[in-house]
């Protein structure tokens, strides 16, 4: 993440915050991520600088007047221009982690072989919770590499609970004992 997407990032974050209305932007914003991801082109039309910014400006408000939040609408036309409109996604991850500090959360990517039930999700975030104090958001991925088991990443921390890494651990051991 780029300074400027820290610093574009956390004001809007500071903004939402002190008007009570980061919740709703951020569920917006990453909406707008997403709908920037799925539509490339768009972004490059908004960052072309042979169009007027008033013109790019005029067709994020057409796009995203009516629906979003103003304060949204007026940060997507001040990154317009500003020619950084490249730097949304990582201004949306400085907002996201700026709203998980704030309000407890913690984010643990979980990968399994198969996809978890919504029981065994359940019971994993309920386990995470109360280890690590917090409000856990849990992101599931599947990975046929991993034989048996889970790997959990959880604010920098990494728990392996796969066979894989079990048998890692053991090899280390036996390579510390066979000297």
């Amino acid at each position: 993440m780029t300074q400027a997407a820290k610093l574009y990032g956390g004001s809007l974050y500071d903004l939402a915050a002190q008007e009570g209305r980061s919740a709703a932007i951020k569920e917006e914003l990453l909406e707008v991520r997403k709908l920037f991801f799925e539509n490339p082109d768009y972004i490059r039309l908004l960052s072309e600088p042979s169009i007027p910014k008033t013109e790019r400006t005029g067709l994020v408000e057409e796009a995203f007047g009516a629906q979003a939040e103003r304060y949204l609408v007026n940060f997507i036309k001040l990154l317009c221009e500003k020619n950084l409109l490249s730097e949304f996604s990582g201004c949306c991850e400085e907002f996201v982690r700026r709203y998980n500090e704030d309000h407890g959360i913690a984010v643990a990517v979980v990968t399994s072989a198969v996809p978890l039930s919504t029981k065994q999700a359940e019971a994993l975030r309920s386990r995470l919770e109360t280890i690590s104090g917090k409000k856990i958001e849990l992101i599931r991925k599947t990975d046929a590499s991993v034989l048996a088991g889970l790997r959990v990443e959880l604010e920098g921390k990494r728990l392996d609970g796969t066979v894989q890494g079990r048998l890692a651990g053991i090899s280390g051991k036996l390579d510390e004992i066979i000297v």
